[in-house]
């Protein structure tokens, strides 16, 4: 396993969830107590962050961090969510309407990449979850598109991902406060993948291995 590190949680509310468990421990405290002992956890990630708020982020990791986990998109889809509404005259026009909304998170998500690998410490990305209990079937669809944008970047850069449509696959996994934020429940097992990957995953491979 090596000597102890430092995980830095990057992104939005999947790991700045404390406000939507009044009382329970937020997925920040939760990795905490999933890692070994010796192990260290910050936590930069803003509720409410998009992919270009995460670089103000970057500028925060100190020297002592060693692992960059990175959860982003899910505002950027719900900034987009207005496309759901919008009117169009065939499926081939409602598909160049989320074509556009990918092209304008692709450029955004791969540059914030782009950034994350230039301060040279091991990255893991997170896809988007899609469980959310009433979420919808349009929207469930239309979030393929920004989720497809972040496994062809891990790919392409040989970035381990945590496909947390995997993880947080219930209800309960959803906060009661607001049903688009994980639950106890659902950042204990968010929690768990982290620390799985962060003490097991061999960085020194360049592969891009999917979890879980």
């Amino acid at each position: 396993m090596g000597a102890p590190g430092h995980i830095a949680l990057l992104g939005d509310s999947i790991f700045d969830n404390g406000y939507y468990v009044p009382g329970e421990p937020s997925v920040a405290d939760q990795v905490r107590a999933a890692l070994p002992s010796g192990w260290e956890t910050t936590l930069l990630a803003v509720d409410g962050a998009s992919a270009s708020d995460v670089r103000a982020q970057l500028e925060r990791v100190g020297a002592e961090v060693t692992h960059l986990f990175l959860s982003a998109g899910g505002n950027d889809a719900l900034n987009e969510s207005s496309i759901l509404t919008e009117g169009v005259a065939s499926v081939a026009e409602a598909e160049h309407v989320v074509a556009r909304a990918q092209a304008r998170f692709r450029r955004e998500y791969e540059e914030l990449v782009s950034s994350i690998l230039a301060v040279g410490k091991p990255a893991v990305l997170c896809t988007v979850y899609d469980a959310i209990p009433n979420l919808g079937e349009p929207a469930r669809v239309a979030l393929t598109a920004f989720n497809d944008v972040i496994l062809r970047t891990a790919f392409r850069n040989h970035t381990p991902v945590i496909d947390l449509r995997l993880v947080c696959d219930e209800d309960s996994d959803y906060s009661v406060v607001s049903e688009i934020e994980p639950s106890a429940h659902g950042g204990a097992k968010i929690a768990q993948v982290v620390a799985d990957v962060a003490t097991s995953h061999d960085f020194t491979s360049r592969r891009a291995v999917v979890y879980p």
